[in-house]
């Protein structure tokens, strides 16, 4: 359905010159790429509509006209989309909305937009609002291995954590959410789940996995709804 073109990372830490080296390199495999994904689509005779749509990464760190750059380049190319590509955070570990907004203004209508890597829920309802699509992370299993599930605090997107390694859990009968409807949710309750994480059952982290995709999905239910 999709691929994406290899990129060369840019350091968050890179001085400038490096960043443009890596902005020159990734556009120099993003048209190597495209061209041999154009020739494997002609030798196999795939149809313009039956071909997966193919996609270049935006890399450049925090440096701006670097970021435009590298797009303005990509769109010549003649790509379907872009991934949003490096470190996501600033040097002050907050997400970098600046990188992703000049990636999205220099952005042809109708382009795919990857959220490569970004994952916190808040970040997802700021790259949606900027007409990105699609995203990826490990944070709903990491955080689930952890002990940590995500709660809706209301209708809006809003949440907390809830950590099943806190002690208060332990004689907590409730559920995760009353107003989620994932498998853990509906059997099983807060001390349970706690249980399992004391004892070291892995099942634990599983259910908590089961219920923090459905958060997600939920999310982006929210965000359709809204669009």
């Amino acid at each position: 359905d999709m691929v994406v073109v290899l990129d060369d990372f840019t350091d968050p830490k890179a001085s400038y010159e490096e960043a443009k080296k890596s902005v020159e390199r990734t556009i120099l495999w993003a048209r190597r790429s495209k061209d041999e994904f154009d020739r494997i689509c002609k030798l196999n005779e795939v149809k313009e509509d039956g071909r997966p749509l193919i996609l270049g990464v935006v890399q450049g760190g925090y440096f701006q006209d670097l970021r435009k750059y590298c797009a303005e380049e990509l769109v010549k190319i003649g790509f379907d989309g872009f991934g949003y590509g490096g470190w996501p955070m600033t040097q002050d570990n907050v997400f970098d909305i600046e990188s992703a907004k000049t990636i999205a203004d220099n952005t042809p209508k109708g382009y795919l937009l990857y959220g490569l890597g970004v994952g916190k829920p808040e970040d997802i309802v700021a790259l949606t609002k900027l007409g990105f699509n699609i995203f990826d992370c490990v944070l709903p299993t990491r955080d689930a291995r952890h002990g940590r599930a995500y709660v809706f605090d209301g209708e809006g997107y809003e949440y907390h954590f809830e950590s099943l390694k806190k002690g208060k859990n332990m004689s907590d009968d409730s559920v995760l959410s009353e107003n989620c409807d994932c498998m853990t949710c509906k059997r099983y309750t807060k001390s349970y789940l706690a249980h399992l994480f004391k004892v070291g059952d892995p099942t634990a982290g599983r259910l908590i996995t089961i219920h923090n995709l459905r958060f997600y999905s939920m999310l982006m239910e929210k965000l359709r709804i809204n669009a």
